[in-house]
């Protein structure tokens, strides 16, 4: 999913190169002139006439009016310049801020576009969940989305989580509380204790993807926090099943990708009618996903899917992970390119759900 920003917009003047105007009036060959713009000659402009000395009142008269036509000049040239450089700053795109940024993050313009121009304006406002419930611990990603630390996760990452710490990408933790939860949108909102001053994400839209943009993922697949994998959007609103809350069957609700803890495994989810990474059990939803082919693992679930102007177009919600047999019955093999995401605009529209604590 790439918007990618080009700057555009070129510096023009609605002054004729081939002329050269004279500002004031002068007297020349013993005819007087009154400023008159004079055509250039096929070598440029031409020099300036030789000046005949006039009398008193003529001859003050002069400096002053080619002080006049400097200034308008400096005026023009000046404004001329600030416009270009507003453009080369927002690229036409009406972004405001010092250095063009784009709003909520700090991708400078001559990094957008670029993976690592997109990793370092974002990865400080994606952090690291870690759930315990009485089934063990389980970790996952979420995205900060307030300074004072609202911040948005997969409900199946801290469903029944009896205590959450997270990890910002400075190694400071704090414990947070659960905001609200939306099960069937499989979101939740989660509020740090004690924090100020956070870096935030810019929630992007996601109605402006299109199949083949280029994206990058931020998360914490197997506990390595800060992790950036990059792709493109395979596939647009992909109808994704997934358990409604932590009840899926051989214990695999520890959100996708337990570490650690009981059975911790992928997150189970169903597609087209088969079940993958496990049984979903009987209480699941249906939503409408973003298919990438971004490396996603388990622990990348609540992290971001981002474009490259690095804004966030979704929350990494399920990966397909195949058994593999060289590991064990059981287990499963890294991903292989086959992930899903939740498009932020189904975030957007929630988002009052979520802060007045109500789900469904």
């Amino acid at each position: 999913m790439t918007d990618n920003l080009r700057p555009s917009g070129a510096h023009s003047t609605d002054q004729d190169p081939t002329s050269y105007p004279y500002a004031s009036p002068y007297t020349y060959d013993g005819a007087a002139h009154t400023g008159t713009a004079h055509a250039a000659t096929a070598g440029g402009y031409p020099p300036p006439p030789p000046y005949a000395p006039a009398t008193g009142r003529r001859k003050a008269k002069r400096p002053v009016a080619l002080l006049a036509a400097v200034a308008l000049a400096a005026g023009v040239i000046g404004g001329g310049t600030a416009t270009l450089v507003g453009q080369l700053n927002d690229g036409g795109s009406g972004a405001t801020g010092s250095g063009g940024a784009v709003n909520g993050t700090t991708v400078s313009q001559s990094s957008k576009g670029t993976v690592s121009g997109v990793a370092e304006a974002v990865s400080p406002a994606i952090v690291e969940i870690g759930a315990t419930s009485s089934a063990g611990k389980s970790t996952g990603s979420g995205v900060v989305i307030t300074e004072d630390g609202e911040i948005v996760t997969n409900n199946h990452v801290i469903s029944g989580a009896q205590q959450i710490q997270v990890t910002l990408s400075t190694g400071k933790t704090y414990t947070a509380d659960v905001v609200g939860t939306d099960p069937a949108k499989d979101l939740a909102l989660i509020k740090l204790q004690g924090a100020s001053g956070l870096k935030t994400a810019t929630l992007g839209d996601s109605s402006q993807v299109k199949v083949g943009d280029q994206v990058v993922a931020i998360g914490s697949p197997e506990g390595l926090t800060g992790t950036v994998t990059s792709g493109i959007v395979s596939a647009l609103d992909r109808d994704v099943t997934v358990a409604k809350d932590d009840s899926g069957s051989s214990g695999q609700g520890q959100g996708q990708g337990g570490q650690g803890g009981q059975g911790g495994g992928q997150w189970p989810f169903e597609f087209g009618g088969q079940q993958f990474n496990g049984d979903t059990g009987e209480e699941t939803t249906t939503y409408k996903a973003l298919q990438t082919d971004a490396s996603l693992n388990p622990g990348n679930s609540g992290g971001a899917l981002i474009n490259m102007d690095g804004e966030i177009i979704g929350i990494n919600s399920a990966m397909y992970a195949p058994s593999s047999s060289a590991a064990g019955s059981g287990s499963s093999a890294g991903s292989v390119g086959l992930g899903f995401a939740i498009p932020v605009n189904t975030l957007k529209a929630d988002l009052d759900t979520l802060r007045a604590g109500d789900g469904s």
